[in-house]
């Protein structure tokens, strides 16, 4: 940059558009937002784009998402690389490191090919993809990270190497929560999952990209400064031991946007909550990759109608015997069975004039748009939570896995959009009662009411942070402006 310039820069007309290749780990759930931000670039910056896919994660859906992007922003997946060595039952985050280690020299045939078909200016790979920077400097192009999740979970990365040098024994006995700079204190059982075990491949290959963070000219991030002030106070600071650090979001789809698994389903879904009075639904989805065990299946059920409230319920399959939710990032075939026939006998029937469940998918986004939802319970992945923030509706915190219990703690503890039900029962089940009563109390209580006010407080940093000026949109065009000044 120039001069001290903060706008960004464009092209010269007679040249061909700035151009930027995008990285993203298998699962929609990252496809997406790294998606969202290739569309931002195109329309606000007129960038040109490729969304580059890893071949594991093809499937119909994410091919007709991408398929649904400008025509600026293309798609290409890179070839398959070999992880039938790996021991059976590997974590999600060996294979998705594995994956990206084994891809460098194949994505450097990309970007090359790239740099001399476009004008490329940047590469961006999102938080499993740090070893593929390595791709970018053979290329000569920047490499940059964009990290899906928020402020909390990339000062814990940031920092762990640190924390993984400092820290004896297992994060969930420690005495005292994890304090990290400008973050809320996070109890150590609520520590991202795959750190609770520090002999795992997990556990050293989070290490291992916390390490290589370090390697990118800036990270990018999808969140607000709203959201977490202290930590955004932080981490918008320069420190010569890391990358600069840039929020941009929140960067989530819109309600026209919402594909899925079909417009019957969407209609459904839809018409039912137009029948609804305005704020009186609780809108119940665990995301694509997350599932309840059959016994707590059966107490979430039987909370909702102890709860008297509306609800459109989003039912999955049972997961039981201990199965990890995020192994649908690598096996995207869905259950035979019948997700409503795991629910308690008689519980559809009894609740058809309050409630409506559906099989698997609904349109999320619309969904939170819809002037009849009032809150969600949510499994606390980051793009819902961005999405219900966006959409200005709270919600109940139900972490499942990955970093969703750093987030409610987040959510509930500092941004104060979020309650928590009660975990009395010796397995970790969240029992009827409890589920009855915080559902209650979130949708007629006066620690909902607070909720309703400050996420509605949020919706508006989020709007306005995005517009010409504001602090998301502004600090989106000083990295463009990296990206496209010419040398001074």
């Amino acid at each position: 940059m120039c001069g001290g310039e903060t706008k960004a820069t464009a092209a010269a007309p007679s040249g061909p558009p700035p151009h930027v290749a995008l990285l993203s780990s298998p699962g929609m759930g990252h496809v997406a937002p790294l998606a969202e931000l290739a569309r931002r670039l195109h329309d606000a910056h007129g960038f040109t784009a490729t969304v580059l896919t890893y071949a594991s994660s093809d499937s119909a859906a994410q091919r007709a998402f991408l398929a649904s992007l400008p025509p600026a922003v293309g798609a290409a997946s890179l070839p398959a690389v070999p992880l039938g060595d790996l021991p059976a039952g590997a974590a999600i985050e060996t294979l998705l490191s594995v994956e990206a280690q084994r891809s460098v020299p194949a994505l450097t045939a990309v970007l090359s090919g790239l740099k001399s078909t476009t004008n490329l200016v940047a590469f961006v790979a999102d938080l499993f993809g740090a070893d593929t920077l390595r791709a970018a400097r053979d290329a000569g192009v920047p490499g940059y990270l964009f990290f899906p999740s928020n402020l909390l979970m990339l000062s814990l990365m940031l920092h762990l190497p640190r924390l993984d040098a400092n820290v004896a024994g297992e994060f969930r006995d420690l005495p005292e929560p994890v304090r990290l700079p400008g973050c809320v204190p996070v109890p150590g059982a609520d520590i991202l999952q795959p750190l609770q075990d520090r002999a795992s491949d997990a556990y050293r290959w989070m290490v291992h990209q916390g390490e290589r963070y370090r390697d990118a000219a800036g990270i990018l991030v999808n969140t607000f400064d709203a959201v977490e002030p202290g930590a955004a106070a932080v981490l918008r600071q320069p420190e010569p031991w890391r990358p600069p650090v840039y929020p941009i979001g929140p960067l989530t789809r819109q309600p026209t946007d919402d594909g899925g698994s079909g417009a019957v389903d969407a209609t459904s879904c839809i018409d039912w909550l137009d029948a609804q009075p305005d704020r009186s639904v609780l809108f119940v989805s665990f995301g694509s990759g997350g599932a309840l065990s059959t016994a707590q299946t059966g107490e979430l059920a039987r909370g909702l109608e102890l709860s008297g409230h509306r609800f459109l319920w989003v039912v999955r399959s049972p997961t039981d015997g201990g199965a990890n939710p995020g192994e649908s990032y690598y096996d995207r075939s869905s259950s035979k069975d019948d997700p409503l026939s795991f629910l308690p006998p008689g519980f559809v029937e009894r609740t058809k004039e309050l409630g409506r469940v559906v099989p698997s998918w609904a349109p999320q986004t619309r969904v939170l748009a819809h002037r009849a939802t009032k809150a969600m319970l949510t499994h606390c992945g980051w793009n819902s939570a961005l999405e219900s923030m966006a959409a200005g509706v709270p919600m109940i915190a139900w972490p499942l896995y990955a970093e969703q219990r750093e987030n409610a703690v987040m959510l509930c503890e500092e941004t104060k959009v979020a309650l928590r039900p009660k975990v009395r029962d010796a397995n970790d089940m969240i029992l009827a009662d409890d589920i009855a009563e915080v559902v209650k109390e979130m949708m007629g209580g006066e620690k909902g009411e607070a909720a309703c006010v400050k996420v509605m407080e949020l919706q508006e940093a989020a709007r306005s942070g995005l517009e010409p000026g504001g602090m998301s949109g502004d600090t989106l065009a000083q990295v463009v402006s990296k990206w496209t000044a010419v040398t001074c």
